[in-house]
């Protein structure tokens, strides 16, 4: 059985903790060798197969243009203030050299050339898109090869000339592309650093014990070290999307510091029974550790699902979070219980209290001693407040689904999209040359498409399709057609009348797609395809938005199923499913709130408007709800517990809910402190991520949890643990489903459940 296999892990580690914490020192070393050596640098591609936007990249590669590899742009403006590049001889000869120094730099495959442009003709400049009407800004724009020929130190490369440049012209440099958004290192280590910070705040608040707050950030580490290391090696081999360490830590640190917590409480709380440490580590992770892995299991199940959205950067992305949740599940359950054997007696005074209650003086500061070495709240409060919302269910629940049901309603305005450079803090250079971009030449400019066409012998379908293109509403202007004599594909790169994340431009493209391109075109053989980033992203954002249904009933399938072969019920998996929902559903609705109607936003550094991240939704779906699963999962299982002690509905529910509901919350601080450390951070998608995963986290484990739980299982009464006959017989007993030898390995005297006999 599963929990006598936890019971033998647990109590060996704390019978040998140094040969554990050896091996556990020699397999975060293997794995930073491992991803020093073999490691790659994360780099997003956000294409899929069977894109109008993936058609369009094979066209043009077949064309062998070079506009299906990476771009950046330089956007350069006098330092005088009045000076323009029609009248101003000296900004004209250091835009020259700084081009020329663009184009020697590694992998470049030609920069344009904005002050050619002026020698030729101030009107060429203009309508070449390289020098605005007023004369006041230039774009310098450099064309790299495809991305699997590209580096990091190819964005490091430009980055440093413009360091090396801006103090030798009269000119101030900005820059900004693809290159930047692929290549640019993910923000977040400031941000682990506080979470770590918050979380060893509330740890010590929790347990009053500098040595008890102390093991499970040490577990985090050690986990979080040998994770993130496997997830580098895992980016030499495949491409890893650069949200994947961020949310990896983030998810790794609130899950791994939240297991450890389970397992230390009924490991101080055996402490406080007077059992040997060695025996109290085994027994902890007998019992807090199962549901430690049924929980780390859905949440890794639940993040695998990702791959019903048939986009390879989620998936990939899901794999990389995947494999740091797991080796936090191996941590404690195996060098958790070697610290906790290496520490021995010395956690929170359980020997005095053992001592204390064997001699008959309990008392109410024993009782309260005891509490507190388990980590447990005090007793008495915590049963008034789940007593009260037993003896008066039906307002609590009507009123706290009320509530949730209130907070999901703004997701009926739920727009998906990319936040664009303009989302970034004028702090970055990405922002500033986003800004130039759209002042001098509109906001369009700053996401221009990209139409790849192939005639198939029709020479008449180019002029027809330029003239559809260029009169369409929401298109500011086409650039020259460029036509491969080879293969006679063309390219026409046109740019919107909107800057990429306004609803209008994933409208433009629509349009052209389903009326404007076939009706050019006609019932030929001819085919022309939408392409370019801003494509790329809202074909992207629009497969998502289809495949979360499937995702959403797939997970749910999979916990109900998984949390029926655990409780050997069907209305308690039920109602889990459904209160996972709604918290959710809350979290998504406060997200729309803050993101894309802008409440609360300045709180958390976000200086416009932005529409959600169009992978986010799925990802915050999956994820969310494994974590949800954690606090059902820990709560469900002392109410079980309970009920099999007793027998009773009401008392298991009391001292249930009431014996987990410190732990619950002390673990859901710490998860709201880390994710929210993350909601700080400069990216708009890392904001998203850190304050979606901290609402619903923090909704979870105060109203879900402490009201909506206690109210519906009394509502429910014995029939929360009903069973047909028939499936408890179909239902396994192994290593997945439960059976009463499960208590029997903890010491605990079971009695029958409630099955339809």
């Amino acid at each position: 059985m599963l929990s006598k296999a936890l019971l033998r892990l647990g109590a060996s580690a704390a019978r040998h903790p140094w040969r554990v914490i050896a091996a556990w020192l020699v397999a975060a070393t293997l794995a930073v060798l491992a991803a020093v050596a073999f490691g790659g640098r994360t780099a997003d591609s956000m294409t899929a197969p069977g894109l109008d936007s993936q058609r369009a990249a094979e066209l043009i590669e077949r064309a062998g243009t070079g506009q299906e590899g990476m771009t950046a742009q330089v956007v350069v403006t006098p330092l005088d203030g009045s000076a323009t590049f029609f009248d101003h001889g000296s900004a004209r000869i250091a835009l020259t050299r700084l081009r020329t120094e663009v184009q020697r730099l590694p992998h470049v495959l030609g920069a344009s050339d904005p002050a050619g442009a002026l020698d030729a003709g101030g009107d060429t400049a203009v309508r070449g898109g390289l020098v605005s009407a007023d004369g006041r800004i230039a774009v310098v724009r450099v064309q790299y090869p495809d991305q699997s020929r590209l580096s990091a130190e190819d964005l490091d490369a430009l980055v440093d000339l413009g360091d090396r440049l801006r103090p030798e012209l009269p000119l101030r440099i900005e820059m900004g592309g693809n290159l930047f958004y692929v290549f640019s290192d993910p923000d977040g280590g400031a941000s682990e650093l506080i979470g770590l910070l918050a979380a060893a705040a509330i740890l010590f608040l929790a347990f009053g014990s500098l040595v008890a707050a102390a093991l499970p950030i040490g577990m985090a580490v050690f986990g979080l070290t040998v994770g993130v290391a496997t997830m580098t090696v895992l980016a030499g081999v495949t491409d890893v999307p650069t949200f994947a360490p961020v949310l990896g830590s983030m998810v790794g640190l609130g899950v791994g510091i939240d297991y450890a917590l389970f397992v230390l409480a009924r490991h101080r709380e055996y402490l406080a029974r007077g059992l040997d440490p060695r025996e109290a580590a085994g027994r902890a992770v007998a019992t807090a550790g199962r549901p430690v892995v049924f929980a780390g299991g859905t949440v890794v199940v639940s993040i695998l699902g990702l791959a019903v959205a048939n986009v390879p950067f989620m998936t990939v992305g899901g794999l990389a979070v995947s494999i740091v949740v797991l080796t936090m599940v191996l941590a404690s359950v195996s060098l958790l219980p070697a610290f906790l054997g290496a520490a021995g007696p010395r956690l929170a005074r359980a020997g005095r209290i053992g001592r204390a209650l064997q001699a008959g003086k309990p008392g109410r500061l024993a009782r309260r001693r005891r509490d507190r070495a388990a980590g447990a709240a005090p007793a008495v409060g915590w049963r008034r407040w789940i007593g009260h919302v037993s003896r008066h269910p039906v307002p609590y629940a009507v009123g706290a689904a009320g509530l949730l049901l209130t907070a999901t309603l703004p997701v009926l305005g739920l727009r998906v999209g990319l936040p664009d450079d303009g989302s970034l803090p004028h702090s970055r250079t990405e922002r500033r040359a986003y800004d130039l971009v759209a002042e001098g030449f509109g906001p369009g400019t700053n996401g221009p498409l990209v139409i790849a066409a192939d005639p198939a012998g029709d020479p008449g379908v180019l002029d027809r399709l330029v003239g559809a293109v260029a009169t369409d509403p929401g298109i500011a202007s086409v650039a020259p057609t460029h036509v491969d004599r080879a293969t006679g594909i063309a390219t026409l790169v046109v740019f919107p009348t909107t800057s990429p994340q306004d609803k209008a431009t994933a409208d433009t493209i629509a349009r052209l797609r389903t009326d404007v391109l076939p009706t050019a075109i006609g019932h030929g053989p001819a085919r022309a395809h939408v392409g370019g980033a801003a494509a790329s992203l809202s074909d992207v954002g629009r497969r998502t938005s289809h495949r979360l249904p499937v995702l959403v009933a797939a997970v749910l399938a999979m916990s109900f199923l998984l949390l029926m072969l655990v409780f050997r019920s069907i209305l308690v998996p039920l109602k889990a499913v459904l209160l996972n929902l709604l918290s959710i559903g809350a979290a998504y609705g406060i997200m729309v709130a803050v993101f894309q109607w802008g409440w609360g936003g300045a709180l958390i550094g976000l200086e416009a408007t932005v529409p959600i991240v169009s992978f986010i939704p799925m990802f915050l779906f999956a994820i969310l709800f494994g974590l949800s699963m954690d606090y059902e999962v820990f709560l469900l299982s002392r109410v079980r517990e309970e009920y099999l002690r007793t027998g009773d509905n009401g008392t298991a529910i009391v001292e249930g809910v009431s014996g987990t509901a410190r732990i619950i919350t002390s673990a859901a601080l710490i998860m709201v402190a880390v994710f929210l450390s993350f909601a700080v951070a400069e990216d708009p998608s890392t904001k998203m991520f850190g304050l979606g995963l901290a609402t619903a986290i923090f909704i979870d484990a105060t109203v879900v949890r402490m009201v909506l739980v206690p109210a519906t299982m009394t509502l429910l009464g014995r029939t929360n643990w009903w069973l047909p006959k028939w499936l408890d017989r179909m239902l396994p007993r192994g290593p997945v489903g439960t059976d009463d030898t499960d208590a029997e390995s903890t010491g605990e005297a079971p009695r029958p459940r409630l099955v339809d006999r």
